[in-house]
């Protein structure tokens, strides 16, 4: 399994290159995910555990990676960032479960 701090870096290069090409998007894009990722009802770090049992759920190894960073940043512990997955793997079945080891490779990577 790849490690996945490679692939944030992969994300995270990626979305520089399609923001230069596409500046107007990305800007728009990136505004909307900074006022939904803000403190609001939810705080920063419920924000991020949400975003990591949808990205397992949607089958997306650069969004886990990312909100796992992400969680970690916002002050998530392992416990927490693992009880998100098993969230998602009770509404995604087997196959969200198998995406959680990339949440596990995540923490090991990005820890």
């Amino acid at each position: 399994m790849e490690n996945m701090k490679d692939v944030l870096n992969e994300v995270n290069s990626s979305l520089k290159t399609i923001s230069k090409d596409y500046p107007d998007l990305m800007t728009a894009f990136s505004g909307f995910m900074g006022q939904v990722e803000k403190p609001g009802a939810l705080d920063k770090k419920t924000k991020e555990l949400i975003a990591i049992s949808l990205s397992i759920v949607q089958h997306c190894k650069w969004c886990i990676a990312f909100h796992v960073k992400g969680a970690l940043d916002a002050g998530a512990t392992k416990d927490e960032i693992m009880e998100s997955c098993f969230v998602a793997a009770l509404m995604g079945g087997g196959p969200a479960l198998m995406y959680t080891q990339l949440a596990v490779k995540s923490l090991e990577d990005l820890s």
